[in-house]
């Protein structure tokens, strides 16, 4: 059986973060370890209060999980501070198998979730990752843009919901800063898509622990994506979460 470590924060209410990550793993047949960077009170309508976890403590749960288990590719989320982002730096830089990374940083609804401190350790990891899925809000932030005549960085990411207000959701794909190729699904709905961006990029990781190449992976796990949107469950009183598991 394959293992995925997520580093990622804690969703009390467990439509996204850690809890979303492990339902996907499982959903993938995956085994899911985890390293927790913060803790969370938040529900379907919003985050009420976050605690952060020492940087130290991080990780020390990511070298105890990769001195035990045979890790088969990692996803990054949430890593709440500055401190965190330089630490990954060094424990995964001899990291061979693929790493995902979802910098998040401003919300599919365009609030900010990260400190410009933060922001600059954390494009430090973009090179170490196989491949970036930030949202548009996030790729303007980082200063990818969408436009595939722009000249970009040499690193490979997938911005997600390139287009609004349409009838299709459509993610770009950038090898090596080069234009590769759209990803669309038609729109499925608004109304629950709580954790769709720590889902999305965990269903790659997992995709890419089970042998599927990059192409694969994303394929598989946009089809994915908007099964579980359209299956949502529609739970709380807010944005709901969608259904992990098919």
């Amino acid at each position: 059986m394959k293992v995925v470590l997520t580093i990622a924060g804690s969703d009390s209410g467990g439509g996204a973060g850690i809890q979303a990550d492990i339902k996907t793993a499982e959903a993938h047949g995956v085994f899911a370890a985890t390293a927790i960077t913060a803790l969370t009170a938040q529900n379907t309508r919003g985050v009420s209060e976050v605690l952060g976890i020492k940087s130290e403590f991080v990780i020390k749960q990511i070298e105890t999980v990769l001195s035990d288990f045979d890790v088969s590719a990692i996803k990054i989320g949430m890593l709440g501070n500055r401190e965190i982002a330089d630490a990954l730096i060094d424990i995964l830089k001899d990291f061979s198998k693929p790493i995902v990374l979802d910098p998040v940083a401003i919300s599919r609804a365009g609030s900010k979730l990260l400190d410009d401190d933060a922001k600059l350790a954390l494009i430090k990891l973009f090179p170490l990752a196989d491949i970036v899925t930030p949202n548009h809000f996030e790729a303007e932030y980082f200063g990818l843009g969408t436009d595939i005549k722009a000249k970009l960085p040499k690193y490979n990411f997938l911005i997600k919901n390139i287009f609004s207000n349409s009838s299709a959701a459509v993610d770009r794909l950038f090898l090596k800063g080069n234009f590769a190729k759209d990803f669309e699904t038609p729109f499925a709905q608004k109304e629950n898509t709580h954790g769709t961006g720590c889902t999305y990029s965990m269903a790659i990781a997992c995709n890419l622990a089970l042998g599927f190449t990059l192409e694969d992976a994303i394929q598989n796990s946009k089809g994915y994506i908007y099964e579980a949107i359209k299956n949502a469950p529609d739970l709380g009183k807010g944005n709901g979460p969608i259904r992990h598991k098919i």
